[in-house]
C-alpha cells in the first residue's frame, strides 16, 4: 500500500477531526498531494492540495478557512485538519498523489489511498 489514509470518524457538527495520509515507502516525496472527498451518490470532489515543499496550498471554496492541509516532510505524511465540521462534510476522504494536470481534477492524480469515512451529524 503506497498511501494510507486514516483519522476518519463520526463526530458532531462544529467539532474537529484530523486526517492523515502516510506514504511509508516515501514513494511520493516531492509530489503535489491532494485530498478529495466523495459523498454518497455524488462525484468525487477536490478538497485541498499542497505542493511538494509544503509552501503552497489550495482549497475548495467550501472548506476554505475551516480546513488546513499540511505536510510533514520528516514523517512523509500529509494531514488535513478539519475544523467547524458541517453535516455536508460527510464523505469518504481520499488522499492522492498528483501526476499531471490541474490540481482540482481527480483525473490528475494516479495514486490513491483507500479512503477514510467522515460522518458529521447535526
Amino acid at each position: 500500500v503506497q498511501l494510507q489514509a486514516s483519522g476518519g470518524g463520526a463526530v458532531q457538527a462544529g467539532t474537529s477531526l484530523r486526517l492523515s495520509c502516510a506514504n511509508p515507502g516515501r514513494t511520493f516525496t516531492g509530489y503535489v498531494m491532494g485530498w478529495f472527498r466523495q459523498a454518497p451518490g455524488k462525484e468525487r470532489e477536490f478538497v485541498a492540495s499542497i505542493s511538494g515543499s509544503g509552501r503552497t496550498t489550495y482549497y475548495a471554496d467550501s472548506v476554505k478557512a475551516r480546513f488546513t492541509i499540511s505536510r510533514d516532510v520528516a514523517e512523509n505524511t500529509v494531514r488535513l485538519q478539519m475544523n467547524s465540521l458541517k453535516p455536508e462534510d460527510t464523505a469518504v476522504y481520499y488522499c492522492a498523489a498528483h501526476s499531471g494536470g490541474a490540481f482540482i481534477y481527480p483525473d490528475s492524480y494516479d495514486y490513491w489511498g483507500q479512503g477514510t469515512l467522515v460522518t458529521v451529524s447535526s
